[in-house]
């Protein structure tokens, strides 16, 4: 086994360090979700803490990693009498983010359960985490289900295994930590929650503290052992900091004015639910445990509000996590008066108080607010004056130079929610909550032999394939004798998540009456709904005389809308290239993903500019998606007293069906399912 890097040895990153010894110190913070870019030591620290925590006693045998002193009852393995022990290292379990249900939650021996009634379990990895470390790297991709398996474990401090009326009950109660980067995608916001506390990490912008990241990973990779070795005796000064704060946890007074504070901070940033209020005391008790201390100070919860509070901040998907300090101090203050304890009223943002330690494990009062990263795209709207643009786009997906009448980026309208909109026909790729699609959970369609292990039993088709054999296997009891040739798999229906494929038009036809406000509006409406749906997304524009990919298809809805909103435009309408260009990415994520389908959203007046009989190109591009099956919508912008159709004409072409800007949040777009679904047929 390699030599983990050493904890202390991370440089910076105060509060992912905190956030991460906090739970080490009390598990009942709730977990962290670790959020930040590639490449800022998030997995390097969680794998480095699994070092610091305390050794175990656990009955020795047990699979479950029962406490000696206090069994749990209900262990598979057990019962165990009260008794001594044996040590081992708390452990860190890693969740691969393609485990199946059964990986993680454990499996019954569903043969053996029908023909012995034995409950015969093989313990999974939330067993495996029992009383140690659970780590989930790149969390934001795992599938849905999973997630809610593992966070209501997290919660109830158990799991539960259940196949057809047999169950299993075992303690899983561990450290949760999660990893993210956001660009990636996002959690949705009630999963959120239910980690206890969250922390943004960035690389550092000043070069010496950069610098001394290098020089200490060069000299981690040249020696582990002796890098290790050098930083042994502050691994141990911590270690035995962690055990102290877990003694003197039970002792610490959450007084009356803190508690208060903290209510009242929860109630002025609106936060749902009272979770939040339970973790912020939590956090703060245990940060007044790890600084020694037996009595909450005004500092402690607001530390405890910078770490607890920020995710729980996001009011829709694309709100940036984060917390008004300013607004944080003044509620502190206001109704820190009538604490006794300190003064201070929270608003001294130094973190400790006293002669307390300054290292940067302690509550140093970091962090909070995210950085806020700005996009790629120059969104400054600059014109050049030149006519058509020219020239290749550029590898980053910045726009072409600047054409005739640019125009600065307009702010997008009020969203709304719109209708769904369906891919026809039955998928099998990832779960979402889009179209229908063979998955593993969801209704009951019928019944299949088994390829692989048996996940889901269909016991009425089980019956139905072994009954006939009886006799011949020679049954003399009341028991059903199953072979594993008896045993079906049910088949089962649900939603898939697809890819929505935005191809936007960015021309000046589009610019000149005004109406990108609206069309922006729209396409962060149907972003919205694709953020719920659990779909990917891409977004392509076209104006002056090219197609550009702004946005590969990405799990990362909020990098779409802001892309969306820097989008300028202008110059001549270049829909054939458009189309083309959309229709060269579905090909690339075909081969990428070939499970997931697509569904492009056209949003357009029809127009084509540039060229020879541009109208006619357009068409021969759009004849390309028919061709392929690929489901779409053309989103028709045309607006005032004569109009053209165009956009209806191209949505023939397509395959698919168009709609206006108005009749996308009407009821008249209910049946725009079946008019794609009946479109595409007709096409075929």
């Amino acid at each position: 086994m390699s030599t983990p890097f050493p904890f202390t040895a991370v440089v910076g990153q105060d509060d992912l360090r905190l956030a991460l010894l906090l739970n080490a110190v009390s598990p009942a913070v709730g977990g962290v979700l670790v959020r930040g870019e590639k490449g800022t030591a998030k997995s390097t620290a969680v794998r480095a803490l699994s070092a610091l925590m305390p050794e175990v006693d656990v009955v020795a045998g047990c699979r479950f990693s029962c406490a000696p002193a206090a069994p749990d009852p209900a262990c598979p393995d057990g019962p165990h009498e009260v008794g001594p022990g044996a040590q081992r290292p708390a452990r860190m379990v890693e969740l691969p983010v393609g485990a199946s249900e059964d990986r993680l939650v454990g499996a019954l021996d569903i043969e053996r359960a029908l023909a012995e009634g034995v409950k015969a379990f093989e313990p999974g990895l939330l067993a495996d985490a029992h009383r140690g470390i659970l780590y989930v790297d790149e969390v934001n991709l795992l599938h849905d289900h999973l997630v809610d398996l593992l966070l209501d474990a997290a919660a109830m401090g158990a799991s539960y295994v259940e196949r057809e009326g047999v169950s299993v009950r075992h303690a899983a109660r561990f450290l949760l930590v999660g990893t993210m980067n956001p660009e990636e995608g996002e959690l949705r916001p009630q999963l959120l929650d239910r980690f206890g506390l969250t922390v943004e990490v960035a690389a550092s912008r000043e070069p010496d503290q950069r610098v001394e990241v290098v020089r200490r990973r060069l000299a981690y990779d040249d020696d582990p052992d002796g890098f290790a070795a050098r930083w042994a005796d502050e691994e141990t000064a911590v270690r035995a900091r962690i055990v102290a704060a877990r003694k003197l946890l039970p002792s610490v007074v959450l007084g009356d004015g803190a508690l208060r504070q903290i209510a009242a901070t929860c109630a002025a940033f609106e936060v749902d639910g009272m979770r939040a209020d339970i973790v912020m005391a939590r956090t703060a008790t245990t940060l007044a445990a790890w600084a020694g201390r037996t009595e909450v100070l005004p500092e402690d919860v607001r530390q405890a509000a910078l770490l607890a509070l920020p995710h729980r901040r996001r009011r829709n998907p694309f709100d940036a996590p984060g917390l008004d300090e300013d607004k944080l101090d003044e509620t502190l203050e206001e109704f820190g008066s009538d604490d006794g304890s300190n003064g201070s009223g929270g608003s001294d943002d130094s973190g400790d108080s006293g002669d307390e330690d300054p290292d940067p494990d302690g509550p140093d009062g970091g962090g909070g607010q995210p950085p806020q990263d700005g996009p790629d795209d120059d969104g400054s709207g600059e014109s050049s004056g030149e006519v058509p643009a020219q020239g290749e786009p550029s590898e980053s997906g910045q726009a072409p130079s600047p054409g005739a009448g640019e125009q600065a980026p307009v702010r997008a309208a009020e969203p709304f929610r719109t209708k769904m909109l369906s891919v026809p026909g039955l998928g099998e790729g990832a779960a979402g909550r889009r179209s229908r699609a063979r998955t593993e959970h969801g209704r009951t369609t019928g019944a299949r032999r088994p390829q692989g292990a048996l996940t889901k039993l269909h016991l009425a088709a089980t019956v139905q394939a072994a009954a006939p054999h009886q006799r011949a296997r020679g049954r003399s009891g009341p028991g059903l004798v199953v072979r594993r040739d008896d045993l079906r798999q049910a088949t089962r229906e649900g939603r898939e998540g697809n890819l929505v494929l935005f191809v936007v038009d960015a021309s000046g036809s589009m610019a000149a009456r005004q109406r990108m406000s609206a069309v922006k509006g729209a396409v962060l409406s149907l972003l919205l709904d694709a953020y719920q749906r659990r779909d990917k997304v891409g977004l392509v524009t076209f104006r002056g005389s090219t197609g550009e990919v702004a946005l590969p298809p990405t799990s990362s809805v909020d990098a779409a809308a802001v892309r969306l909103e820097s989008l300028p435009t202008g110059g001549r309408t270049p829909l054939a290239a458009g189309l083309l260009r959309a229709h060269d990415v579905l090909r690339v994520e075909r081969l990428r993903d070939p499970a997931r389908r697509a569904l492009v959203v056209l949003v357009t007046d029809g127009r084509a500019t540039g060229g020879p009989e541009p109208v006619a190109l357009a068409g021969r591009a759009a004849r390309l998606f028919a061709a392929d099956g690929v489901a779409s919508v053309v989103v028709d912008c045309e607006s005032g007293p004569v109009r053209l159709g165009l956009a209806g004409q191209l949505a023939g072409e397509l395959g698919g069906t168009a709609v206006t800007l108005d009749e996308l949040r009407a009821d008249s777009i209910a049946g725009l399912v079946r008019d794609v679904q009946g479109n595409n047929r007709r096409a075929a």
